[in-house]
């Protein structure tokens, strides 16, 4: 593997050690990378900013996209510490980055007690089936404004 690749994941490994000793949230860090240069960073802070989404790649995402001035991250690498959850990995995807280079498994933060494997196994449970059932209501208002979205002209897609 390429050295810088290792000053990447340990930059993001350095991260996720940085929360224990503040303690700002759990034992994770991420980093975005574009050209080779670090252009976001970001540790875990759901504790100490009492914000769920507040997953070192999310923060990480938010700290590049803002420095880079886009929301997509093309041409971009995240490092993690640990391979992303459910709700990371979609905003990893949303991002759109060309790689994604973790160092801990899901399992292995399993073991130290951050196990996601609830929410893969919920995703495959039918809507009104799961532990928080999703109800479905006022379609037909909600859908015309999709309609004025689908017929706008100066839209920004993404």
């Amino acid at each position: 593997m390429h050295p810088d690749k290792n000053i990447f994941m340990t930059a993001a490994i350095r991260l996720a050690a940085d929360n224990l000793k503040t303690g700002k949230g759990g034992p994770f860090g991420a980093v975005v990378v574009k050209d080779g240069k670090i252009v976001g960073r970001g540790g875990n802070s759901v504790t100490s900013t009492n914000d769920p989404t507040a997953h070192a790649e999310v923060n990480a995402i938010r700290d590049a996209c803002k420095h880079l001035n886009t929301f997509q991250l093309d041409d971009c690498e995240i490092y993690t510490s640990c391979e992303p959850c459910p709700m990371c990995l979609g905003a990893i995807y949303w991002a759109r980055p060309k790689k994604i280079y973790y160092a801990c498994s899901k399992q292995d933060a399993a073991v130290a007690g951050f196990d996601d494997s609830f929410i893969y196994e919920e995703i495959n449970i039918p809507l009104a089936d799961r532990k928080i059932p999703a109800i479905q209501m006022m379609q037909e208002d909600a859908l015309e404004v999709f309609n004025k979205w689908v017929e706008m002209e100066n839209k920004i897609e993404y």
